[in-house]
């Protein structure tokens, strides 16, 4: 088997990892829509912003810092162990330093401190399971990482239903019972979070075999040269969590007191309707980058690098006018509630900035094989600060009309630093020429689509089987040697 129709096969677990549980999440979506009026969505949005920026902190690079030496060495048992002990004690040291601090936490960052509790807990869980998926992955087990992580969404989403739909009506229909002493009025929020938090330590449960089964050595050399590698991916993953997520926050703090809530709310909502665009570059990201450093030091990797990026940008720009043209359509199953709709001009701008991280995410090899993850953090922290300035400039002007912006110039400013400094250090012969076509030929149509044609399908399907058609004609033979190579 040839190592990019290997890469595919794994991508497409991973894909099934990672596409299947968001799908299953964003069955959420319209349910949380229905039920939370926008300014509670909104409220609901911040929150899970915040844990966003503390996720990362509390990986602190670690997980890259793993693949790194887990590949270089033959000693393995002595990373795993370092690394376990090393997210272990950090883990268990943030949980009683934020409850003891929780009351100056919740001040600053304007969280209840009740719904602070229930994040401090749910954030310890998810630390201490980084490891040991990154282990699955690392070792090529992409069937018990995909059960595991569909598993986590299958429960959160189960009580997500229970809490939200069915008990508030089992209660209803049976006063004196004992689902009624439980049932609270107006505690959705929490009941978001406890369902959340029951499925996180669920999946402790299920990866608790790796803590149990190693041999526990704390090897203190490695362990400060994995941090040394860790560090600038640390500044890089808070630099990126603020292109991400720091909008929301901003929106928030900027925009008057009376709408700051429900704005935040609708854009989060039609935000989310990129994530077909984020699903298939975060699968195709979790395949490719165990690949990159497991085949760095093979005959002439650049080659199979360069592949790999071409077919990301024609499969990605497929997906970015298809999401596109059926815009209406999918607000109509995912955000069915009209009052969200006010943000729907936002979705193509998220859209092509989602396509431009990853493309971004392919490009950033050049930087992972040779140990030069401080330019990742360079270049990350230009995005940020991209983001952050058009963000306080704009959004009193233009609302999260200017948050989408930002979001585009800051992944696309990045993409292209990504690819002036890869040239210089570690040439890959990418296809130039087929990047840009398809990129500017699917921006055009979606452009077209989208804001001239206003969204009329009937002009919009056509464009979008013109492209189709001609990525058949340029790329059929590829693909197929790709997917159908025995």
């Amino acid at each position: 088997m040839n190592l990019l129709n290997k890469l595919f096969k794994q991508t497409a677990i991973y894909g099934l990892a990672t596409v299947f549980p968001r799908m299953l999440s964003f069955l959420l979506l319209p349910f949380h829509t229905d039920i939370l009026q926008t300014a509670d969505y909104g409220q609901l949005s911040v929150i899970y912003a915040w844990f966003a920026i503390f996720n990362v902190f509390l990986a602190y690079g670690m997980e890259t810092a793993f693949f790194r030496f887990y590949n270089g060495t033959d000693n393995k048992s002595k990373v795993n162990s370092t690394s376990l002990l090393s997210i272990l004690i950090t883990s268990l040291a943030f949980m009683v330093i934020a409850l003891l601090l929780q009351n100056s936490i919740a001040k600053a960052t304007d969280i209840s401190p009740h719904y602070l509790r229930y994040a401090i807990l749910i954030l310890t869980l998810d630390a201490l399971v980084i490891i040991p998926f990154a282990w699955l992955r690392a070792n090529e087990k992409p069937i018990r990482y995909a059960v595991v992580k569909i598993l986590n969404v299958v429960v959160n989403l189960g009580l997500n239903v229970f809490f939200l739909y069915l008990l508030p009506r089992m209660a209803e229909t049976n006063p004196d019972g004992l689902l009624n002493s439980i049932y609270k009025p107006n505690f959705e929020i929490s009941y978001i979070f406890i369902a959340n938090l029951i499925a996180s330590a669920l999946t402790l449960l299920l990866m608790l075999q790796l803590y149990l089964k190693t041999k526990y050595v704390f090897d203190k050399v490695l362990w400060k040269k994995m941090m040394k590698y860790a560090m600038p991916v640390l500044v890089a993953g808070v630099a990126f969590t603020i292109n991400e997520v720091f909008d929301r926050i901003l929106l928030e703090k900027l925009l008057p007191e009376d709408v700051a809530d429900s704005e935040v709310g609708m854009y989060s909502a039609c935000y989310k309707l990129a994530l077909f665009m984020t699903l298939f570059a975060t699968a195709f990201r979790m395949g490719i980058e165990p690949f990159f450093f497991s085949h760095s030091n093979t005959e002439n990797p650049q080659k199979a690098y360069a592949q790999i990026t071409n077919y990301f940008v024609v499969l990605g720009s497929v997906i970015l006018l298809g999401v596109v043209v059926f815009a209406d359509v999918l607000k109509e199953l995912f955000v069915r509630d009209p009052k969200y709709w006010e943000a729907m001009n936002i979705v193509p701008i998220i859209i092509l900035a989602s396509f431009f991280l990853g493309i971004y995410h392919n490009l950033s090899v050049w930087y992972k094989v040779t140990d030069r993850t401080k330019f990742g953090a360079y270049i990350s922290m230009i995005g940020a600060t991209l983001t952050i300035i058009i963000n306080f400039v704009f959004i009193p002007h233009f609302g999260y009309m200017a948050s989408a912006i930002a979001t585009l110039v800051a992944y696309g400013t990045m993409m292209t630093l990504s690819f002036v400094f890869g040239r210089m250090y570690y040439p890959i012969p990418y296809n130039f020429r087929k990047i840009t076509f398809y990129l500017l030929i699917s921006i055009l149509f979606s452009v077209l689509s989208f804001y001239v044609l206003n969204r009329n399908l009937y002009y919009g399907i056509p464009l979008l089987l013109i492209f189709l058609g001609m990525v058949y004609k340029l790329e059929n033979d590829n693909l197929r040697k790709i997917f159908l190579k025995k």
